[in-house]
Order: structure tokens, then C-alpha cells, then sequence
């Protein structure tokens, strides 16, 4: 099972949401920030590094907020281990998504996000989460 996090940036009551390009797989799907952990990894350590690649940030890791297992129909597993970001360096910049956006934790649900995120997005946008 591929180990995944993934970021909760949250400013002024809005979350950041980024939209993957027409070349990557599950293309124009939204997500949050983050990306695969490597061998001997940290969690936290392999958050900060993707922050930092495709927002060119330097983020302070908060609070894991939960953890999510998930099997896509073509298989592949992943457990996802989402973290609240409330701080960070540097001026964000879009380095390799389609798309970035700042929104209401009630405006998520109108996003295609991808399949894995859909339960998360739900209890966000209720309120339940953050």
C-alpha cells in the first residue's frame, strides 16, 4: 500500500485546493497538496518536501487530522495521512498543477475531486472537520 499525505492549508477560513493537469493520471480531478511518500521517509518530512516542490513553500507541519485507506478500481492502494497547515514560508506559486484555488469549506462539494477525498470533502464541508 502506497503511503500518500496530504495538506490542509488553511487561511482566513479558506482551504487551498489544487487541479491536476490533462497529463497526469486522473487528469483535471482536484485534490489537496501533497504526494508520495519515499523509502524511509517521514511523514511530515515528505509533506514539507512536496509542499515545497509544487508550491515552492516552506510549510510547519500542524496536526494529522486523519488517515484514509483507499483501493481504486484499477487497484492500486493507498493510505493517505491528511495534515492542517495553518503556516508557511515563501509566496505560493502553481509549479505543476492545472489549476490552485483559495475556498469555503462549503463551496468543496462542488468540486470533481478525486474518489478518495469524496467522504473527506463531505465531512469538511459539514463542518465535521477543521
Amino acid at each position: 500500500m502506497k503511503q500518500v499525505v496530504a495538506a490542509l492549508i488553511v487561511r482566513d477560513s479558506k482551504i487551498l485546493i489544487c487541479q491536476r493537469t490533462e497529463a497526469q493520471a486522473m487528469p483535471l480531478k482536484w485534490e489537496f497538496p501533497g504526494g508520495k511518500v519515499e523509502p524511509e521517509e517521514e511523514l511530515r518530512t515528505a509533506l514539507r518536501r512536496e509542499l515545497d516542490e509544487e508550491l515552492g513553500i516552506t510549510a510547519t507541519i500542524g496536526t494529522r487530522i486523519t488517515v484514509i485507506q483507499h483501493t481504486y478500481h484499477n487497484g492500486n492502494a493507498i493510505e493517505l495521512h491528511f495534515y492542517r497547515v495553518d503556516e508557511f514560508e515563501g509566496e505560493l506559486e502553481n509549479r505543476i498543477f492545472h489549476d490552485v484555488r483559495w475556498v469555503e469549506r462549503t463551496e468543496l462539494k462542488s468540486y470533481d475531486f478525486l474518489e478518495a477525498d469524496v467522504a473527506f470533502i463531505r465531512e469538511i464541508s459539514a463542518g465535521q472537520v477543521l
